[in-house]
C-alpha cells in the first residue's frame, strides 16, 4: 500500500513532518496486512527510521511537529551544549557525537526556540514509540532506537544522566527501556532502528562485511559483537539489541542528491554516468548540501562545485556529483579498514548499476549488489525469527562490481581535489 505524506522543509534547515499523518499511513497499512494474512499473527515487528523526536503531552498526543534526522536548526545549540559538556566523552559514552541529527541538540534548540512548548512536553518520543503508543497504548522503546537518539549510555543501557542535566529533563521525560515485546494481544516487538536493520537484512553481520547503503540518506556500517563499546572517531556506534553493536558512518547526500539534480537540471530519464570517462568533466562537486555527518559531523558544512565551465553539460554535473557521493563514502571506509567485502544496498543504489560500479571504482574493491529489494523489513523480520527460534535463510545476492585498475589514478587524484575543497569552503 503507497500513501502519500510530506516533509516539510525550509531554507533555514526545518525538516519535519506531522506525526499523526504517518500515524494514519501506518495504521492503514497494518490493517491491511492484517487482512491479508486472514488475522493469524504470531507478533508484529517494525523497522522505522532512526533520529526522530516527537514532543507529547500527557494523553500522549503530538504537540509538535515530529523532527527529522535532517532538520538542522539545532546547528547552534549542538555548538553551545559543547561548551557545557565535553564532546569526546559524549561520544564515548553514547556512540553519537554533538551534532543536530540527534535529541540533545534538538532539546536544547526546542527549550529555547519553542519554550512553552519544550514546558508543555510530558515526554519526548521517536516516532517509532509514538505510533506504537498509538496503535498499542504502550510507549516502550528498544536499545537499538534509543541508541540512536544520542542519549543512551552504551555501557550499562540507560538514559545518560549527565545529558539529561544539560538538556533540562530528567528520565520520566522519556520512554521506558526494554527490548520486551508489548502485550497487544498479539507479541508486538518494539520497533528497531532502518540503519540496523538493513544490515541483518542484507546479510552484513560481521566486522569485515559491510553494507553501503544509498536510499534518501546514505551509510556504509558493520555489525559486530558488543564486546568492545568504544566508538572510533569519526564513526557512530548504535545497538541492534543487548548482544550486538552497529558501527559505521552516516551521510546526508544520498538519493535525495540524485532527485534535486533530476528536478533541477531537468535530466533525461537515463544518464550514462560508470561509462563516462573518469573525472574528465573537470569538476569537483562537494556533496554536503545536507550538511555533513560523517566523519567530521560539520552540520553548517554546505555543498560546493567548482572547474564549471561554458562547456560543462548536465550530465558532467551528475557524474561529478555521483562521483562526489563515492568518496564521500571512502572517507568513512577508511575508518574501517577491516573491512573486506562491501554489500550494496538501498533503492538508490541498486536501481542504479553504474552508481554501484563507480562507488566499486573509487572503493578500489569489489561490490556486490544485494539480492533482497527491502532490506530494512527483511532484517526485522529476522531478528523477530530468531527471537522466535525460527531459522531464516540467508540473504541472497545479485550482480557483482569489480574495480576498473584503470580508472584508479584518475579518482584518486578526484578525491585528493575534493578534500582540498573540503578545507577551503569548511
Amino acid at each position: 500500500m503507497q500513501t502519500r505524506y510530506e516533509l516539510t522543509d525550509g531554507h533555514e534547515g526545518q525538516a519535519e513532518f506531522d506525526a499523526d499523518q504517518l500515524v494514519a499511513a501506518t495504521r492503514a497499512a497494518y490493517e491491511e496486512a492484517l487482512r491479508e494474512a486472514g488475522g493469524e499473527v504470531d507478533a508484529v515487528a517494525t523497522s522505522c527510521f532512526w533520529h526522530s523526536l516527537v514532543p507529547v503531552d500527557g494523553r500522549g498526543r503530538a504537540i509538535g511537529p515530529l523532527l527529522t534526522w535532517r532538520d538542522l536548526r539545532a546547528a547552534d545549540a549542538a555548538r553551545r551544549l559543547g561548551g557545557l559538556v565535553e564532546r569526546d566523552d559524549v561520544h564515548a559514552r553514547t556512540g553519537c557525537v554533538l551534532h543536530p541529527s540527534y535529541w540533545p541538540a534538538k532539546l536544547v534548540w526546542l527549550r529555547e526556540a519553542e519554550p512553552e512548548l519544550f514546558r508543555s512536553a510530558a515526554r519526548f518520543l521517536s516516532f517509532a514509540d509514538y505510533l506504537q503508543l498509538q496503535l498499542t497504548g504502550d510507549a516502550r522503546t528498544s536499545l537499538s532506537m534509543a541508541s540512536g537518539t544520542g542519549l543512551l549510555a552504551l555501557a550499562d543501557g540507560t538514559w545518560d544522566t549527565q545529558l539529561l542535566d544539560a538538556v533540562g529533563l530528567d528520565h520520566a521525560h522519556l520512554p521506558l527501556l526494554s527490548d520486551e515485546p508489548v502485550d497487544a494481544g498479539t507479541p508486538w516487538f518494539p520497533a528497531l532502528g532502518d540503519g540496523a536493520c538493513s544490515n541483518v537484512g542484507a546479510g552484513c553481520m560481521t566486522p569485515d562485511r559491510a553494507a553501503l547503503m544509498i536510499g534518501t540518506s546514505g551509510a556504509y556500517r558493520v555489525v559486530r559483537a558488543a564486546d568492545r563499546l568504544e566508538p572510533r572517531p569519526g564513526l557512530f556506534l548504535y545497538r541492534l539489541d543487548r548482544a550486538r553493536l552497529v558501527e559505521g558512518g552516516a551521510l546526508s547526500d544520498g538519493g535525495n542528491l540524485y532527485a534535486w539534480l533530476e528536478e533541477t537540471l531537468r535530466l533525461p530519464e537515463a544518464q550514462v554516468v560508470a561509462d563516462a570517462e573518469p573525472d574528465a568533466h573537470g569538476l569537483t562537486f562537494l556533496t554536503l548540501l545536507g550538511g555533513e555527518r560523517s566523519p567530521h559531523w560539520n552540520a553548517q558544512a554546505r555543498g560546493a562545485l567548482t572547474g564549471l565551465a561554458f562547456d560543462t553539460t548536465p550530465a558532467d554535473i551528475l557524474q561529478a556529483a555521483l562521483e562526489g557521493v563515492a568518496f564521500r563514502f571512502a572517507e568513512v571506509a577508511d575508518l574501517l579498514p577491516e573491512v573486506r567485502e562491501v554489500v550494496a544496498t538501498g533503492h538508490a543504489l541498486v536501481a542504479n548499476p553504474r552508481w554501484a560500479q563507480l562507488l566499486a571504482d573509487v572503493l578500489e574493491r569489489p561490490l556486490v549488489a544485494s539480492g533482497v529489494d527491502e532490506a530494512s523489513a527483511r532484517g526485522v523480520a529476522v531478528v523477530t525469527f530468531e527471537r522466535l527460534g525460527c531459522a531464516t535463510e540467508p540473504a541472497p545476492l545479485g550482480r557483482l562490481y569489480e574495480p576498473r585498475p584503470e580508472r584508479r589514478d584518475a579518482y584518486r587524484s578526484a578525491r585528493e581535489r575534493q578534500r582540498e575543497l573540503y578545507r577551503g569552503v569548511t
